[in-house]
């Protein structure tokens, strides 16, 4: 996509838990027995560099920050380089994090072994070629595996927050997004939001637990938070203060971190998603959270509700965005696609519904990318126009 559809003004992204990200394709994963490997990815990862290569590839520029170290911390600088993503990371003594996602486009059915050849893939040493396999479930399966991270020292962090202050006066816009390496206080996320915006640069969180929680008190422009995050970082009492709810009940449709990508989440052949106005169990309690959230100093929220779509409450009012179908992949990475669709109307000052179809349209493409931080350009090109964004009242 060509750089005149992007706004103007470098977009930085924070990743303070960098990380090598492994991802390997084998089909009808046995999780009791040996598996072969179809095809083995590793590259630079993170949440924020997810973000990062998407904008890259909307042809937006970034600048990818964060904290780097050990041969893993080497292995994932080197491959921002490769990809021309700019990098400016903080050294750390300790070793940056390995994340693994085994990912099965054909998985079979539970407690079914391959009868024969596993189309795509190798023929088992004991089986015949051109036995019959047996049917396979409906849609692909992902697990990911994430290690806790470096531990990180009071130094590493003074250090990285000096780079940081320098580049703020460069920046059009600052994603600060993923875990919290251990060592790293949980209100750091608020403090980059309140430098942020000290200097007039609009930040985006998208964080969990007790940082998402913090987070409004740096007052972010904009807060990402899945259902799920959102109900683990408020308690009950939060939403019975004014301005909340009597009760916040996590969604199982709303916990996955694809966001748009089961906002997006769809069959690409057509599934139809759920209607506009249903799952309404679901959308009280977002407005509920995000009416939270907003009371606590952040300006905008975004809740991810997985098959319900997206809701976010702005000052210029509150819109849900539900997808037309759902897109079949892997869904590691695409609330990172959603979150720079967000970062990119932000810069840009894309009306608020615009801006939510764009990115609900990003984390469907993302699921139907085989790797995170990459996303589908066609699927993307589809599903966009059916995505209807309507108003909500809060």
């Amino acid at each position: 996509m060509s750089s005149s559809a992007a706004g103007s003004g470098t977009i930085l992204t924070v990743t303070l838990n960098l990380a090598l990200d492994v991802t390997y394709v084998a089909d009808g994963v046995d999780w009791d027995g040996v598996n072969r490997v179809r095809s083995v990815h590793r590259r630079a990862g993170g949440k924020g560099v997810n973000v990062a290569r998407v904008l890259a590839a909307l042809g937006h520029d970034v600048l990818v920050t964060g904290l780097a170290g050990g041969p893993n911390g080497r292995a994932a600088e080197a491959d921002l380089s490769a990809a021309g993503l700019p990098a400016a990371l903080t050294p750390i003594a300790a070793e940056s994090r390995a994340t693994l996602a085994v990912c099965d486009p054909a998985p079979l059915p539970y407690g079914t072994a391959p009868a024969g050849p596993v189309p795509g893939g190798p023929a088992s040493d004991d089986t015949a070629p051109g036995d019959a396999a047996p049917a396979r479930t409906a849609g692909p399966r992902t697990a990911l595996f994430n290690e806790p991270g470096p531990a990180v020292t009071e130094a590493e962090l003074d250090d990285f927050l000096r780079g940081y202050d320098r580049r703020l006066g460069d920046v059009a816009a600052v994603v600060i997004s993923g875990s919290l390496p251990p060592g790293v206080p949980a209100g750091f996320y608020a403090e980059l939001a309140a430098r942020a915006r000290g200097r007039g640069v609009p930040a985006i969180v998208d964080a969990d637990g007790e940082p998402l929680r913090a987070a409004p008190a740096g007052r972010p422009a904009v807060l990402k938070p899945n259902a799920e995050e959102l109900a683990r970082a408020l308690s009950a009492a939060d939403l019975r203060a004014p301005g909340g709810a009597s009760e916040l009940r996590g969604s199982e449709t709303g916990g996955s971190e694809t966001g748009g990508a089961q906002a997006g989440g769809s069959e690409v052949h057509g599934t139809p998603a759920g209607v506009p106005g249903t799952g309404h169990a679901p959308i009280t309690d977002a407005l509920a959270g995000a009416g939270v959230l907003r009371r606590d100093g952040a300006e905008s929220v975004v809740v991810s509700l997985g098959a319900d779509g997206l809701l976010a409450v702005t000052p210029e009012g509150a819109w849900r965005a539900a997808m037309p179908y759902r897109v079949a992949g892997n869904p590691t990475g695409a609330g990172d696609a959603l979150v720079a669709g967000l970062a990119l109307g932000l810069v840009e000052g894309t009306p608020w519904p615009d801006r939510l179809r764009r990115a609900a349209a990003l984390g469907a493409a993302a699921v139907a990318a085989p790797v995170a931080g990459d996303f589908d350009e066609e699927t993307f090109r589809r599903v966009r126009p059916g995505i209807r964004v309507d108003p909500v009242d809060p």
